[in-house]
C-alpha cells in the first residue's frame, strides 16, 4: 500500500537557517562545456524557445543537457521563487487559457503527450503544474528540467506548486535523489532540494480558484493572507501545521475531519470546503495529490475537484487536464499513457532494489 509506505517516512525536521544556501557557493564561472559534448547549447543571453525544443528532443532521446546548463536553469528558477509569497495570484489575461495538470511523478513521455495534445507553454498557452513533479517515474531530471526551464523562460507562462514529493523524504525513498546523483551528482541534487523548498504552496486563479497540491486544513478560521505568509522555506517539511496539511490532506465524502489514511496531514469533508471557500470569498478549490480512475474526480458539491495527469501511474487509470479560460470556463481533456523506454519505475530507488 502506498499511502503506508509514505507513511513510515515523514517526521519532523527543523531547517538550521544559520546554514549558507549551497545555491551562493556554486560557481558556475568554473564550468565550462567541453568541445566533445554534442547536446543543444544554451545562448549566452540565456535560454530561447529554441533551445528548450532541442533539450525536450534531446532528453527524449535518452541523452542529458550538460550540466552547466542544468545549473544555469535550477539557480534561474530558485532565485525568481525566492521572491515570491506562499500563495501566488494568477490573473488569465482574456486571449490566454490556463491549463491545471496533476501529479506528473516523473513520466516524461507522458508530459511530452501533454504538451502535444494541448500545446507548448507561452504565456497564452500557461500551464500550472500542481505538485508531485518527480519520483516513482525514472524520467524525474527530464521532467524537471523541462518544467523549471520554461518557467524561466515563460515566469508568467508556466507556474509550479510544491507537492509531497518536492521534500527530501520523499526523493529518497522513491527515486528522486538517486536518479540525480546517477544522471548529474550529489551536489546536483542538494540544488535541486534547495529549490524545492522555494516553491509556493498554493496558486489563485483570477481571485476565485484556490489550487494547492494535497487540501485543507484542520482549522476553520484559514485566511488567504494567512496562507500567504507561511515560511515555507524548509526542505523537510513539519509533519503538522498549514504547510504540512496543503501538501498532504485529501478530501472524504462524509461532513467533518478524519484522520489521514496516509498518517499525515487530514481529511476534510464537504462542509469544510464549503467553510474555506466562503471565508475567503471563493468559487472551488482544485488539488492532485491521489490517483484518479479517469484522471479526475468532481466532488463536494462541486466545489473539490482532483485532477492526476499520470497516465497508467496505477491499474491502467488515465491522465487528466482542465483548461480554464479568463471568464473561468473549465473544459477537461483526458489522456492514456504513451511508450516509453524500457527503464522501470523507482529504477533509482535503493530501498527498492534500484540502481543505487
Amino acid at each position: 500500500q502506498r499511502d503506508a509506505d509514505e507513511r513510515k517516512i515523514v517526521h519532523h525536521y527543523q531547517i538550521d537557517s544559520s546554514k549558507k544556501s549551497l545555491a551562493d557557493t556554486i560557481d558556475i564561472s568554473s564550468m565550462t562545456v567541453e568541445s566533445s559534448y554534442e547536446g543543444p547549447r544554451m545562448p549566452d543571453k540565456g535560454v530561447t524557445e529554441g533551445f528548450i525544443k532541442e533539450t525536450m528532443e534531446y532528453f527524449k532521446n535518452q541523452k542529458l543537457i550538460h550540466r552547466l546548463y542544468a545549473y544555469k536553469i535550477i539557480l534561474a528558477v530558485r532565485k525568481h521563487m525566492l521572491a515570491l509569497p506562499s500563495l501566488v495570484d494568477i490573473t488569465i489575461p482574456k486571449d490566454a487559457t490556463l491549463t491545471v495538470c496533476g501529479d506528473v511523478h516523473g513520466q516524461y513521455y507522458d508530459l511530452l503527450n501533454i504538451f502535444e495534445i494541448n500545446g507548448l507553454p507561452s504565456e497564452k498557452n500557461i500551464y500550472l503544474f500542481n505538485g508531485d513533479f518527480v519520483d516513482r517515474g525514472s524520467f524525474s531530471v527530464e521532467i524537471i528540467l523541462t518544467l523549471f526551464v520554461y518557467q524561466w523562460l515563460y515566469p508568467k507562462g508556466l507556474y509550479l506548486t510544491r507537492g509531497n514529493h518536492e521534500t527530501d523524504d520523499m526523493n529518497k525513498v522513491y527515486g528522486f535523489e538517486g536518479e540525480v546523483k546517477a544522471k548529474y551528482s550529489d551536489t546536483m541534487f542538494d540544488l535541486f532540494a534547495e529549490t524545492f523548498a522555494t516553491l509556493p504552496l498554493a496558486h489563485l486563479i483570477n481571485g476565485k480558484i484556490f489550487v494547492t497540491h494535497g487540501g485543507l486544513f484542520s482549522r476553520d478560521d484559514v485566511t488567504l493572507d494567512e496562507i500567504r505568509q507561511i515560511n515555507r522555506f524548509k526542505r523537510k517539511p513539519e509533519s503538522t501545521g498549514l504547510m504540512c496539511e496543503l501538501l498532504w490532506s485529501d478530501p472524504q465524502k462524509n461532513p467533518g475531519r478524519g484522520l489521514s489514511k496516509r498518517g499525515v496531514g487530514i481529511q476534510f469533508g464537504p462542509d469544510v470546503t464549503e467553510k474555506f471557500l466562503k471565508l475567503n470569498n471563493l468559487d472551488l478549490l482544485i488539488r492532485s495529490h491521489e490517483v484518479k480512475e479517469n484522471g479526475y474526480v468532481i466532488e463536494h458539491n462541486g466545489k473539490c475537484i482532483t485532477v492526476f495527469s499520470a497516465p497508467n501511474y496505477w491499474y491502467m487509470c488515465i491522465g487528466a487536464l482542465i483548461r480554464i479560460s479568463s471568464d473561468l470556463q473549465m473544459t477537461y481533456k483526458t489522456f492514456e499513457a504513451v511508450s516509453h523506454p524500457n527503464i522501470r519505475p523507482m529504477a533509482y530507488a535503493s530501498q527498492f532494489g534500484g540502481l543505487m
